[in-house]
């Protein structure tokens, strides 16, 4: 009854056997476009029968309705016929309310997760865009003992990190006394940017799986496009539209290619963090 993918891959030394591609379930949460919950139900449920055994979440994405329609669908599947993978840190879209990664509000938001997904544990439990914290000290020195405290009491069997800049990840795994497992990182092994290929001998030597999230940039590499809300500069969306309407022309599809010449790892690093804090900043300073 399944049709497996053509590859899997164990996930650095967690030992876990993940297929190729992977599921990742932000759209659950109505991000990219409107959906309803039986058409991300039926989503989950041809992913898994084809052998698509590794789910991505977060309570950022919908900010908690990701969640909640993935456990909706997990209910008449096998525990064992998926590993799933959860975040911390990143919650609702008030800048204000965005990003916590203080400890006890880690611990509770696994609690919730975890309610929310119907489960009693999550394989890998990951903090979420580390970037947005005010310092990485408080990620190396907070976030991740406490989620090693959420590993130790059987609520997620590995830990992670995620991320848009590559370097904050040889940061922390250098710096962390917490055995990291995994990174999750977008948009950085793609055709406008492949930087991540350069950090893969580093990851590989630390013995960390590597996610490479977002393989079409979040939508820029579709015939679609990106949302509204994408950070890509005009240039990097620009170049990306004409290259998916040349290929839409030649009638093949834009996001099953490998190379973009026109644009050499460009990217949008900083863009967001900036226009973050100078939200938060703006909401600190008195009104004039």
């Amino acid at each position: 009854m399944t049709t497996k993918p053509l590859l899997y891959n164990v996930l650095g030394n967690t030992g876990l056997t993940v297929s190729a591609l992977s599921l990742g379930a932000s759209s659950f949460g109505s991000v990219f476009r409107s959906t309803d919950d039986s058409e991300s139900v039926r989503v989950l449920e041809t992913a898994i029968r084809s052998g698509v055994n590794l789910v991505d979440v977060a309570p950022w994405y919908g900010h908690g309705k990701a969640e909640s329609v993935l456990g909706k669908g997990l209910v008449n599947i096998p525990r064992s016929s998926y590993y799933l993978t959860t975040k911390v840190g990143r919650y609702q879209p008030e800048p204000e309310a965005m990003f916590d990664f203080r400890a006890e509000r880690v611990i509770s938001s696994v609690d919730e997760s975890l309610h929310r997904l119907g489960l009693d544990f999550v394989d890998v439990i990951q903090v979420h865009d580390m970037e947005f914290a005010p310092s990485l000290d408080l990620i190396i020195n907070e976030t991740l003992p406490a989620l090693q405290k959420v590993k130790d009491a059987g609520k997620a069997r590995f830990i992670g990190i995620t991320g848009y800049p590559l370097e904050n990840f040889r940061t922390v795994l250098t710096k962390s006394q917490v055995k990291i497992d995994t990174v999750l990182t977008y948009c950085r092994g793609c055709m406008n940017d492949n930087s991540l290929q350069g950090y893969m001998p580093f990851f590989k030597e630390r013995g960390v799986g590597v996610i490479n999230a977002s393989a079409i940039g979040m939508g820029l590499l579709s015939s679609r496009g990106p949302a509204a809300w994408h950070p890509a500069t005009p240039d990097i969306k620009t170049t990306c539209a004409d290259a998916a309407m040349y290929c839409q022309n030649e009638g093949v599809d834009i996001s099953r290619l490998a190379y973009m010449k026109p644009l050499h790892n460009r990217n949008w690093e900083g863009i967001e963090v900036a226009n973050y804090w100078k939200q938060i900043n703006e909401l600190k300073s008195p009104s004039t």
